[in-house]
């Protein structure tokens, strides 16, 4: 993604108790066996469970790659930790949205030159223009990774 090349990460965050306490009693009902870790499938469930999709099997074979080999599954830590980055990662991509359709005024789903201008009057007043007109032609180098493409006026 473009916001995490550019050095944007996203800020730590940590779960409030309720969550914490989500959590944990999710891990738990996905350990069927309570072997005290969860296979490749109950850690699938587990986040269907909290985040509602099913992961790719690219994503549970990252996860799976990552847990330590002398376990017979993912640990509770671990999968605590899974689920917080996951989680600090949705808040970030939802903050990008959401100033990615602030920035989009007229609700597009692209920014034009004139909407890049009149956000950076907004939010930066002193930058100079030529600075703008460069960013956004970086941004068109980079359109094609981000959410929604950037208009071409430049």
């Amino acid at each position: 993604m473009f916001f995490s090349q550019a050095g944007a990460r996203p800020r730590m965050w940590e779960a409030s108790p309720s969550e914490y306490k989500k959590w944990v009693e999710v891990f738990k009902a996905c350990d069927e066996e309570n072997k005290g870790c969860l296979s490749r499938e109950n850690f699938k469930v587990a986040v269907v469970m909290l985040f509602g999709y099913k992961p790719s099997k690219i994503e549970a074979d990252a996860v799976m790659s990552s847990v330590d080999p002398n376990t017979s599954g993912i640990l509770l830590k671990e999968f605590l930790d899974i689920v917080r980055k996951k989680k600090e990662a949705q808040l970030y991509r939802n903050e990008i949205r959401h100033i990615f359709t602030a920035f989009d005024r007229h609700y597009r789903g692209y920014l034009t030159l004139e909407d890049f201008k009149k956000a950076f009057k907004q939010v930066a007043p002193k930058l100079s223009e030529r600075i703008i007109l460069e960013v956004f032609s970086r941004l068109r180098i980079f359109s094609k990774c981000l959410p929604c493409h950037v208009d071409s006026e430049v």
